[in-house]
């Protein structure tokens, strides 16, 4: 294959990437959604939508092999396939997570919510907005963009910790409420862990860039490994 179809096949990997991760930034949001409007057919058509982003995932692992299998990379393109493949997987797995939130939504069912959701529609709309630059960094090779993501990290951990105790506070005034209470707190876990996987994302970024894989702890390098 001549270097220059051997590009515009790299290309394409790149662009079906961002494609996957598109996806699963309208997953994180609309799961969310859905469950604030107590959405069951939404909820059912997000969880059937997952299977449509783990198909797409594959599809991308299959043609990345297929280009280290037919080709001789040269280490700046095996970095990029590498990234590619690492990063269509926590796409994938932020996709089980969007797919986790729809499956409560159906859990709790016509109940109504024991509380209007303020803080964790915050926490979606977060973490989507660390995807998003995460991945544009990816796009640019922009490592200083990646490296300004994961302090955003912080703001959803705080944003958890305030579910959490505010969830406390409606078991402690009625024990009644436990069970729809650990659910809403298992949305927020699944939004917080997306955010965390957002900053794989940003090591995978500077790896591709300089060949330097460090783990990236509120922004911060540190010793070389993965989380």
């Amino acid at each position: 294959m001549p270097r220059e179809m051997f590009e515009r096949e790299l290309q394409r990997l790149q662009d079906e990437l961002i494609a996957l991760g598109s996806m699963v930034e309208n997953a994180i949001i609309e799961s969310v959604e859905i469950l604030r409007r107590r959405d069951m057919e939404g909820a059912r058509q997000l969880i059937a939508q997952d299977r449509e982003i783990n198909k797409r995932r594959f599809a991308i692992e299959e043609d990345a092999l297929v280009l280290i299998a037919t080709q001789q990379p040269m280490a700046s393109d095996l970095r990029v396939i590498a990234a590619v493949l690492e990063i269509s997987t926590e796409l994938e797995r932020m996709g089980d997570y969007a797919k986790g939130i729809a499956t409560i939504n159906l859990m709790i069912g016509e109940e109504p919510l024991i509380k209007p959701l303020i803080d964790v529609p915050r926490m979606a709309r977060k973490a989507r907005d660390m995807l998003h630059q995460a991945l544009e960094a990816f796009t640019r090779g922009d490592i200083e963009l990646a490296r300004s993501i994961p302090p955003l990290d912080r703001e959803v951990d705080a944003l958890y910790d305030q579910v959490y105790r505010e969830l406390l506070t409606y078991i402690i005034a009625d024990p009644k409420k436990i069970e729809q209470a650990n659910q809403l707190l298992w949305v927020a876990h699944n939004l917080e862990r997306t955010a965390d996987r957002v900053i794989n994302i940003c090591e995978r970024v500077v790896f591709t860039v300089t060949g330097e894989l460090a783990e990236m702890s509120d922004g911060e390098p540190g010793i070389s490994g993965t989380n």
